[in-house]
């Protein structure tokens, strides 16, 4: 299993940059950030430090949308990256909730996202693309170069285009049954359209959070820790229960049935620890979306998740125990679930 370490990209720059640094040196292989310009600092230029600091480390957004940036800007970031470092990025995309919706528009359709994904692909591995009329190549992508495109999804629509088009899968919850449901209609939805679902790489991300013991004082503060991103998927499940309505045999209850109480979200606390919005989220779904407690209860989960097809898992990293976190998973996860 690979694991990847997400991060906001909050200044100092500096940070980010260590904290991806420290985790390659724990058996990290991915390094994620968020992409919203307004809330954060710009992560491509970020990520040329990371890379420079880096030998190894696959870096991307979590997730960057077509909306917010021009597709051939975006693809061209992307290819002068590989050009200077090797084929070391991603691009994961996704219809762009913070992105979007600080900035007063719509998170985008699939429809775009479908188009979008083509065109940034094709750029930036040097191939042509059709930009809306407009045929386009970079001439001096050299060959050889690749751009996998991974995308997030939660809801049906999104989940059978995934497996139709990406070339990866980032599911952003570590629930079991939601887990195994998702990963099902990727990988249904790739083979009914002719692909091979192996070649669907799937990515948990959640936030992981390791306690000295399984004292209720340990993880009740665990919890507390990581409740802000039960708020943050509730924000996507919303726009779910919107379109298809609130008891639909379309989304499980078992992703929906937990945001009855939200009332609001202020995208001042977006991703933070002690999100004042987020108080909604019970205990029980902190659980099931994060991976909390001792190494060893982490170490069991993921390996339950990696039985379910799951073929990274990217750590949220937004909270208290930074530093701690990336160093337990260097020492006693990782080694477990790669021996």
């Amino acid at each position: 299993m690979d694991f990847g370490l997400v991060l906001q990209t909050d200044p100092p720059a500096s940070r980010v940059v260590s904290l991806m640094k420290r985790a390659e040196r724990a058996g990290f292989r991915y390094g994620w950030t968020f992409d919203s310009a307004v809330l954060w600092q710009e992560p491509f230029v970020i990520y040329s430090q990371i890379l420079e600091h880096t030998e190894k480390l696959t870096v991307g957004p979590m997730v960057t949308n077509p909306g917010t940036r021009t597709w051939e800007v975006t693809a061209s970031t992307f290819a002068t990256l590989n050009d200077m470092f090797g084929n070391r990025t991603v691009c994961g995309i996704g219809r762009g909730d913070s992105a979007m919706r600080v900035a007063g528009r719509k998170p985008n359709t699939l429809a775009r996202i479908s188009e979008a994904m083509k065109v940034i692909r094709a750029l930036g591995r040097g191939d042509e693309a059709d930009l809306g009329g407009t045929k386009l190549r970079f001439p001096w992508v050299r060959q050889g170069a690749e751009l996998p495109v991974w995308m997030a999804a939660y809801g049906p629509r999104a989940l059978k285009m995934t497996g139709e088009e990406a070339d990866g899968f980032i599911l952003q919850l570590a629930d079991l049954y939601l887990t195994e449901y998702m990963v099902k209609a990727v990988k249904d939805a790739a083979v009914a359209a002719g692909r091979d679902p192996s070649e669907v790489t799937v990515c948990v991300a959640a936030p992981a959070y390791v306690t000295e013991d399984d004292s209720p004082e340990a993880l009740a503060h665990a919890r507390d820790e990581c409740r802000w991103f039960g708020g943050m998927v509730g924000n996507h499940v919303a726009d779910l229960v919107a379109r298809y309505g609130e008891h639909s045999d379309r989304v499980p209850a078992e992703l929906t049935d937990y945001i009855k109480s939200r009332q609001g979200y202020d995208y001042a606390h977006h991703g933070r620890s002690g999100n004042p919005d987020t108080q909604f989220v019970p205990d029980e779904i902190v659980d099931r979306f994060c991976v909390i407690g001792t190494a060893r209860r982490h170490v069991e989960k993921l390996e339950a998740l990696r039985a379910l097809g799951v073929d990274q898992f990217a750590v949220y990293d937004m909270h208290d125990a930074q530093e701690a976190t990336i160093d337990a998973y260097g020492t006693q996860v990782i080694p477990a679930l790669n021996t």
